[in-house]
């Protein structure tokens, strides 16, 4: 009756509207005599060529592909750990200090394999959350309105855009709502510990009337309809999708340093799903590497790219650890005080 009583909880939390799906989509056979529940936050057309590249081979097997909005998806399963009643086989998500925290707190069953142990160890914790992708936090702008000489190549050239009173760029640079996104929160909070010029931003945010605002596509979208000129720490594997449809869409990876997103993994329960192990596995192989990497997920598809995410060419990418260090973020008083500086430079 106690399980009951949660799962009847659990259904009722997850029907209000605090909670809800972005979108759903069935993967493979409708017949096909085991499903496998995939939640992530990925869009599923950044996302489906992989699934069916998985499922290629495994006619017996379909996946229901719910997505969902990283602080939504962080709450549902959080309560269904409470519950004892996980709902999902899978999950991944680009909230990563999210996912730290339901490892952190027994919400994740162990997997061991062939596969995980190549991952180094900055991209695997207690052998419960996976990094899978590898992707930039990117500056977006827009190629018919910013002139080359004006754009900005790092953080310091976004400064000097909007340091003039009357800088034609007020108003029109965007990033993501911290409270909204769990991304954004995340590539800010890490953004803060990283970066001298962080509190200059802010206040340059602040004075300037920057944008924040919700969701990669529609920041992305944004740009690309002149809304905004800038977009700043924006995921690159969307902006590299939206550039490929629109050619006035520009990218930087910023030269002073540029953050680099491993989606996180973990399998929720005490015990695994088999089927879910396999997918996991099928992510982290060189086979699914390489149709990640087509969709902009993933760097060349190579095994030798996990041995130093930090050793590019430009020598200034700085992956975002997925351990305990994350935990941080989600002390109150830290939190609290870091999301009150924000409100103040974005006027909420």
């Amino acid at each position: 009756m106690t399980r009951l009583a949660a799962l009847i909880t659990l259904i009722a939390l997850i029907a209000a509207p605090g909670i809800a799906q972005e979108a759903t989509r069935a993967f493979g056979p409708d017949d096909a005599p085991r499903r496998l529940t995939l939640r992530t936050t990925t869009d599923i057309t950044i996302f489906s060529a992989t699934v069916n590249a998985f499922l290629a081979e495994r006619p017996d097997l379909a996946v229901d592909y719910e997505q969902w909005g990283s602080n939504d998806l962080f709450a549902l399963t959080a309560q269904e750990c409470a519950a004892g009643t996980p709902g999902a086989d899978l999950v991944i998500s680009s909230g990563v200090h999210q996912m730290v925290k339901l490892v952190n707190d027994r919400c994740a069953a162990p997997w061991r394999s062939d596969e995980t142990a190549t991952l180094p160890a900055r991209l695997r914790w207690r052998d419960e959350i996976f990094g899978v992708s590898r992707e930039p936090a990117v500056m977006v702008y827009n190629r018919a309105l910013v002139p080359p000489e004006e754009v900005p190549r790092t953080r310091f050239d976004l400064l000097d855009l909007l340091r003039p009173e009357a800088s034609r760029y007020a108003g029109r640079v965007a990033t993501y709502d911290i409270e909204a996104s769990g991304l954004g929160f995340l590539f800010a909070f890490v953004d803060a510990q990283e970066a001298t010029t962080f509190g200059a931003l802010m206040e340059a945010f602040a004075r300037s009337g920057a944008i924040a605002t919700c969701c990669s596509a529609e920041i992305i979208d944004g740009v690309a309809r002149g809304e905004y000129l800038i977009a700043y720490n924006v995921l690159g594997s969307y902006a590299e999708a939206a550039a490929k449809q629109n050619p006035d869409l520009g990218i930087i990876t910023p030269a002073d340093y540029t953050l680099v997103l491993a989606r996180a993994a973990i399998l929720p329960g005490t015990v695994a799903n088999p089927q879910a192990g396999a997918f996991l596995d099928y992510l982290l192989s060189p086979r699914g590497q390489i149709v990640m990497a087509a969709s902009n997920l993933a760097v060349k598809g190579a095994q030798g790219d996990w041995e130093d995410p930090e050793s590019g060419e430009d020598g200034v990418r700085r992956l975002i650890v997925l351990g305990p260090e994350l935990l941080v973020a989600h002390d109150a008083m830290t939190s609290a005080r870091f999301i009150d500086r924000w409100r103040k430079a974005f006027g909420n």
